[in-house]
């Protein structure tokens, strides 16, 4: 079956968000009354696997040994059934 899978990746709290402070202070250069700005990044995964269950250890794995840094990040997984 084919599934897709949506890894969202961001910094644990308490971790600098260097992305988001640049951002934050450009919006606000721009006049924008932005208060807090965190970065994030989002992988959309195209994955076969025989159920849902084995798509997601298949895609926790591959967070755990490549998409994210668990040291200072967190991850969440979302995975549907491909139409």
């Amino acid at each position: 079956m084919n599934y897709m899978a949506e890894v969202r990746i961001e910094l644990k709290k308490g971790v600098i968000d260097a992305e988001g402070e640049t951002v934050k202070k450009s919006l606000r250069l721009l006049g924008y009354p932005v208060n807090k700005v965190r970065s994030a990044k989002v992988y959309v995964i195209d994955i076969e696997a025989e159920s849902l269950e084995k798509a997601r250890e298949i895609i926790e794995d591959s967070c755990k040994r490549l998409l994210a840094n668990p040291v200072i990040q967190n991850y969440s997984v979302e995975i549907k059934e491909k139409n």
